[in-house]
């Protein structure tokens, strides 16, 4: 199928329930990928009054590098997941992420993205591009503390997404046999959520189960997302997120 054609396809899916219902036979939504860790109660109160603000940022999923359409992107695709599954509230959902980045990148950029959201929530995804440069746990704990101070002065509930997985097929030598760092910072970052009352998104575990999507949900660069890959991303993120926002 070309590849407007699979976009086109795709949207109309979307747009509809049945997205529920199409995405788990090839990769399954559960809400147990997002652990909550006593965390999100002011976005709780917000969705309470009806309205939430969710600031996202990170690096290219976030900006959704290697979607066929912004609009079949990691943000998008969360807010009408949250849409769905929480009607009558109403979610405004800002893609702040920039491709390349690193957790140090995102850090220094932290307070003045949040000082213009005012967010409720803050989705942060990071650690992949500070496996791929070889930069050491350390220097990574030193980038989330710094962000972690600005977060906590803004009194927002934070929601942190962890690594994505590589196919181990990759002839890519950048990326081949990468998983197992990435699975490791993962687990620091889980970690460091459970300590900062943060909720997290385990994204790197969730991804080993995407076995029924083309190329595990990456594209022909091996690194970023397909169009499915997004979608399932989505969907679980929502499913677990709203799950904890009741």
């Amino acid at each position: 199928m070309k590849s407007a054609t699979l976009a086109a396809a795709f949207a109309s899916l979307i747009a509809t329930p049945a997205l529920a219902q199409g995405v788990p036979y090839a990769c399954p939504v559960s809400a147990s990928h997002v652990v909550a860790n006593d965390g999100l109660t002011r976005s709780r109160a917000a969705v309470k009054s009806g309205r939430i603000v969710i600031l996202a940022v990170g690096s290219s999923s976030i900006e959704g590098v290697g979607a066929s359409s912004r609009s079949l992107g990691f943000v998008p695709l969360l807010q009408a997941g949250l849409e769905r599954r929480m009607p009558g509230v109403q979610v405004t959902l800002i893609n702040r992420g920039i491709g390349g980045e690193t957790a140090r990148d995102t850090a220094m950029r932290l307070e003045a993205e949040v000082t213009l959201a005012r967010p409720d929530l803050v989705i942060w995804q990071l650690g992949t591009n500070d496996v791929l440069r070889d930069r050491l746990t350390d220097d990574i704990l030193t980038d989330f503390q710094a962000g972690r101070a600005v977060l906590d002065r803004a009194r927002a509930d934070v929601l942190l997404i962890d690594p994505q997985r590589l196919p181990e097929g990759t002839t890519n030598p950048s990326f081949r046999g990468r998983n197992p760092a990435l699975g490791d910072i993962s687990t620091v970052i889980d970690r460091q959520a459970a300590a900062s009352g943060y909720a997290v998104l385990h994204r790197f575990a969730a991804m080993a189960d995407w076995t029924g999507l083309d190329r595990g949900g990456v594209g022909p660069d091996d690194l970023h997302l397909n169009d499915w890959g997004y979608a399932c991303w989505a969907e679980i993120t929502a499913e677990g997120l709203a799950d904890a926002l009741r």
